[in-house]
């Protein structure tokens, strides 16, 4: 099979590599695409606790595509299903991985491409931030995981505050229900401009989706007495401070909603794939850029510098 190997900062290579076996509980699938994740930055950039070059396929997560082979004791997935795949070695033909970690599709998303694994990662977000009808939810970032965020709390019945740097974002929030959009500026002008929305009361629920420290200490800013503060963004670039103070004096509810169980990830692809199937999510247009399999290191780049127009970038195999 065709492998991608990172072998350096910002360099791959794609390799002729002998297909992985399905060990027994697990299954391999011959994969069709694999999403590009923000989180493939930090490595792709080369840190000092770096390791090149990758294992073949190494860095992709959001991969699916159709069964084609299981090791012994798999039940409940058969050779031929198409399904989204939590494995980690998916900038690949092929992945291998247990059983546990695919979900089958339904034929009603056949056509669809479906990297898994931040649809999941959204439902998840969505599940512990618990928006409710009539609430203000302010946004802090609309990339993809931002725009489905919106989506589902729009959907929910809440008045969305979407907040970003980029025109384009902002346009894609409001598409995705965004009842008001603020240009991510100017730290006090944004504070203003949120009070003046809500008549001073600011927002019970702010989902932070950056990862940087100011877009965090903006959303601690916009949340509400009593309000909840969900850290939706991969803060993986060192280490933060936080106005604590402000926080303990407002009482509010700090959330991390982020997770590192398999089986609360995979039960996220579930809700995402019956939340497709149902109508009430389609992410089809946030996926703005595709790329075969050998131009992986172009998809990467834009990622990182994100353009106009660009919103997520899939590989296809």
């Amino acid at each position: 099979m065709q492998a991608a190997v990172v072998t350096g900062p910002g360099r791959i290579e794609i390799q002729t590599v002998a297909r992985p076996l399905p060990a027994a509980g697990q299954v391999r699938v011959r994969l069709e695409g694999c999403g590009v994740c923000a989180s493939n930055l930090t490595p792709w950039a080369g840190p000092e606790w770096m390791e090149f070059p990758t294992a073949p396929g190494g860095l992709g997560h959001e991969g699916w595509g159709v069964v084609d082979a299981v090791g012994e004791d798999v039940t409940g997935v058969a050779v031929g299903d198409r399904v989204s795949a939590l494995f980690y070695n998916s900038y690949a033909g092929y992945d291998v991985g247990p059983a546990s970690s695919v979900v089958r599709l339904p034929a009603e998303l056949d056509r669809q491409p479906l990297p898994g694994e931040p649809l999941g990662c959204a439902m998840n977000i969505f599940r512990r931030s618990d928006i409710q009808a009539g609430q203000t939810v302010a946004i802090v970032g609309i990339g993809f995981l931002g725009a489905i965020l919106t989506r589902l709390a729009a959907a929910a019945g809440a008045r969305v505050i979407a907040i970003s740097r980029r025109p384009y974002a902002l346009e894609m929030a409001r598409r995705m229900g965004a009842a008001e959009t603020i240009p991510m500026l100017d730290h006090y002008q944004i504070i203003e401009q949120v009070r003046e929305l809500t008549g001073g009361a600011m927002c019970e629920r702010v989902i932070e989706a950056v990862g940087k420290q100011w877009p965090l200490d903006l959303a601690g800013e916009l949340t509400a007495e009593r309000g909840r503060l969900v850290i939706a963004g991969y803060h993986q670039d060192g280490p933060r401070q936080v106005n604590m103070q402000s926080w303990n004096w407002r009482g509010l509810d700090v959330i991390n909603a982020h997770e590192r169980d398999p089986n609360v990830y995979v039960d996220g692809i579930r809700a995402a794939v019956e939340a497709l199937t149902s109508g009430r999510l389609d992410p089809r247009p946030l996926y703005t850029h595709s790329f075969p399999l050998h131009r992986l290191d172009e998809a990467l780049n834009m990622t990182r510098d994100r353009p106009d127009g660009f919103m997520k970038a899939l590989v296809t195999m």
